[in-house]
């Protein structure tokens, strides 16, 4: 019974947050299940409360991540990318490319929250610091910074690749429709200080790594040393700030967290164990991830990391950073399979913009096994190539 209502109560809040009904916030729906599954004992206080803790670090990282971004974007950053993209000739196809590029490099140094939907997923595989799973795995792979980003250039790569040749193809009516001619605009100035800020977090999150200290704590000091100059200059407000970290979003986070820990508490995480791949072979790999990818897309990304991780994490960082692979590209066939989907359906809503869940859905099942597939491949060459 209470596996049950733990199902339904996971079924509800993930519901709710890709609808979102009048605009409320996803936590109003995840804050009350937790309630719930406390109350008829799906799960203990001390549990819900444990996992919360374990998963403060992420959503601190997560939270620090969302301001240092808005701050970049008021210092003009994104402004300055859209115009390197606009300004790109030679067509729709030349265009693509370039949203790929630029896209792909945001996503990678600022987290998954930035890009566009499909590339928010699939070009989040580089670092350590790349999305809030890549975190949680980076842990359990017990690699150094530097190893995991060597591990995953092959398969980043792959993944983009793949998803842009898919693009091409799904798209190639609309990519054959030539580019409206544009009015010469001067160029917004480059945002230097950003640029800089942003270059040094990544090596803060290097060092950090290096001396025992949570990302987190590198992506804050990036945010205030940002925050402090846009509040001199008159650039944001503290309000602005706070309306930047979202904090229900961040409660939504750990109650989702929670939720799903009390779906596995009940026997679904010995039917999980059941269905696990053995060994590090390509096709135990292959395996791992698709597994992951459909995991992602039933309970979302961040709690299938969460399910997946500790369960492989034995048999070695290969395993893991599979797993990674499956829970970074799967979300691409669902709304509900990572937040960062859940955060671009929250964009379009703000400017009004619709969305087909059906076109979503049939780009999905065209990029994620394309990508799956080659990553998979690609994590498989460089494990053997550096002999881990």
């Amino acid at each position: 019974m209470t596996l049950v209502l733990a199902l339904l109560s996971l079924a509800a809040v993930l519901g709710f947050a890709v609808a979102r009904p009048r605009g409320w916030p996803e936590a109003f729906a995840a804050v009350p299940a937790v309630v719930l599954l406390i109350a008829v004992g799906a799960i203990s206080m001390h549990d819900a409360a444990t996992e919360a803790a374990r998963l403060l670090r992420v959503v601190a990282f997560l939270g620090a991540v969302l301001v240092l971004a808005k701050m970049c974007d008021d210092e003009g950053l994104f402004e300055a990318a859209g115009a390197a993209m606009a300004r790109a000739g030679g067509g729709s196809r030349r265009l693509l490319r370039q949203v790929f590029v630029i896209a792909a490099v945001i996503t990678a140094a600022l987290s998954l929250d930035y890009a566009t939907a499909h590339l928010a997923n699939a070009a989040s595989l580089l670092l350590p610091v790349s999305n809030l799973t890549n975190l949680l795995a980076f842990h359990a792979a017990n690699v150094s910074f530097i190893k995991f980003t060597l591990l995953m250039a092959l398969p980043w790569l792959a993944a983009i690749g793949s998803v842009y040749v898919v693009f091409l193809v799904f798209f190639r009516r609309d990519l054959s429709v030539p580019l409206d001619p544009q009015e010469n605009e001067s160029a917004p100035p480059t945002p230097v200080f950003a640029m800089v800020v942003v270059a040094l977090t990544l090596i803060g999150f290097v060092i950090a790594e290096a001396v025992g200290v949570a990302p987190a704590w590198a992506a804050l000091a990036g945010a205030a040393v940002m925050a402090i100059r846009n509040l001199a200059r008159g650039q944001t407000s503290a309000t602005a700030i706070v309306r930047a970290l979202n904090l229900p979003f961040l409660v939504f986070v750990l109650a989702l967290g929670v939720v799903v820990q009390a779906v596995m508490r009940n026997g679904v995480t010995e039917r999980m164990a059941a269905l696990l791949p053995s060994g590090s072979g390509l096709i135990a790999l292959l395996g791992y991830a698709a597994l992951a990818a459909v995991l992602a897309n039933v309970v979302n990304n961040l709690p299938a990391t969460l399910v997946l991780v500790p369960l492989v994490a034995p048999t070695g960082p290969a395993a893991v950073l599979a797993v990674l692979i499956g829970v970074n590209i799967g979300p691409n066939l669902t709304y509900v399979g990572s937040l960062s989907n859940l955060l671009w359906r929250s964009v379009l809503r703000r400017y009004d913009i619709s969305a087909s869940v059906g076109e979503y859905t049939r780009l999905g099942l065209c990029t994620v096994p394309a990508a799956l597939v080659t990553s998979v491949l690609a994590l498989w060459a460089g494990v053997r190539l550096l002999g881990i």
